[in-house]
C-alpha cells in the first residue's frame, strides 16, 4: 500500500522536480511539465464508474500513449483504471491503496522520463543504467 508520502519521496528524488499545489491538489512537475498528480474522483467520474468506483487516494500519471494505458489496465485492473475524462489522453489513474511501492516507483520514474527534457532524461538513464 502506497501513500502520497511515498509519491512525494519518489518524485522529489528525481532531478529538477518540484512539488506544487494546483487546483487544490498536489502536483509534481519536471521543469514545467506535469508528470504525476493527486486526482480525486469527481462526480462525473463517480457517475461513469458507478459501483466500480474505487475509494481511497488516486494518483494520476502520464504514460507514453493510450496503448500503454490500456495495457496497464488489462494487466492490473485492481490497480489501474481510467475515466471518460481521460479518453484520448495519455494518462492513467492509480489506486494508491493497492499499488506496491516498487510498481509505484517504476510508474513515477517512467512518467518523469516522458516529461523531462531529453538531455536531462538521457543523463538520468546514463547514471541509473
Amino acid at each position: 500500500m502506497a501513500t502520497f508520502d511515498d509519491v512525494r519521496r519518489i518524485a522529489l528524488a528525481l532531478p529538477d522536480t518540484a512539488e506544487r499545489i494546483g487546483r487544490g491538489n498536489l502536483q509534481w512537475k519536471v521543469h514545467t511539465n506535469l508528470f504525476v498528480w493527486d486526482r480525486p474522483l469527481r462526480q462525473s467520474d463517480l457517475d461513469a464508474l458507478g459501483v466500480e468506483a474505487p475509494t481511497g487516494e488516486i494518483l494520476g500519471a502520464r504514460v507514453p500513449d493510450e496503448g500503454a494505458k490500456f495495457a496497464l489496465i488489462a494487466d492490473r485492473p485492481d490497480v489501474y483504471f481510467t475515466t471518460p475524462h481521460f479518453n484520448g489522453y495519455p494518462a492513467i489513474l492509480v489506486r494508491l491503496d493497492v499499488i506496491g511501492i516498487d510498481d509505484l516507483e517504476e510508474l513515477i520514474v517512467e512518467a518523469w522520463l516522458l516529461r523531462a527534457p531529453k538531455k536531462l532524461a538521457a543523463r538520468y538513464l546514463a547514471d541509473h543504467a
